[in-house]
């Protein structure tokens, strides 16, 4: 099966170490606007300069934790680049989160305690291992999952909400993975998107085209950046 250009280009500038390329951009916007969704104070400048320089520079204090989960995000999302064909597992999904929550507590490891999206109830933490099997068995059971699909499962992860903490960003990480592994532009939610992206969650189950389009319109954001790259869509 031939790599998607997006998919070569991100991988030929991770092993080349190119400055300033889609690959540095799209780790750089991803790792800024997912974090911030769920609360990181770091502001943009900060993030890049961590990313590009690993240098932490801010006109005000800054939290540890903050800084530890833009680490943790960027070797995330640098994981479901290098490993984009794998089979999504369980395996897969607790090393992602071990990636973005490394040395914190309860990281890589389904969740202990009962939690809740705003006002909306999620799975048990006994009910956790078997609603991510069925999840997975019926997902992977797709030969080969278009863009609804994919949005599809995102909603369905958010709904088990299977991790104490970091939920929200690793169910888009996996997006980001699945889209990569089926040949689709990827895409991402800017923080500026963030209140369409939860409405459209919560309402998935009646108007399920309310969370299509606004992950749709974070595709658009990623093609733009292709463009701007020269890098083709197929």
């Amino acid at each position: 099966m031939s790599i998607h250009p997006l998919l070569h280009t991100l991988r030929s500038q991770k092993r080349e170490h190119t400055s300033g390329g889609l690959y540095e951009s799209l780790l750089y916007q991803m790792t800024y606007h997912s974090n911030r969704i769920e609360g990181s104070l770091l502001d943009a400048d900060t993030v890049r300069g961590i990313l590009t320089r690993g240098v932490v520079q801010a006109s005000e204090p800054v939290r540890v934790s903050d800084v530890l989960e833009t680490c943790g995000h960027a070797r995330a999302v640098t994981y479901c680049i290098d490993t984009a064909e794998e089979s999504l597992t369980d395996e897969y999904i607790l090393h992602l989160h071990s990636l973005l929550k490394m040395g914190q507590e309860d990281s890589g490891v389904y969740k202990t305690r009962r939690n809740v999206i705003g006002m909306t109830m999620t799975s048990d933490p006994k009910d956790v291992p078997a609603h991510m099997h069925t999840l997975l068995t019926e997902y992977t059971a797709l030969s080969s999952p278009t863009f609804e699909d994919i949005v599809d499962f995102h909603y369905r992860f958010e709904s088990i909400h299977p991790f104490q903490d970091g939920n929200g960003r690793v169910g888009r990480l996996i997006a980001f993975k699945e889209c990569l592994r089926a040949g689709i532009v990827p895409f991402f939610i800017a923080d500026t998107k963030k209140h369409f992206y939860y409405r459209g969650l919560h309402e998935y189950p009646t108007q399920p085209g309310f969370l299509r389009e606004t992950c749709a319109d974070g595709q658009d954001t990623v093609r733009a950046l292709m463009k701007y790259f020269e890098v083709p869509e197929n």
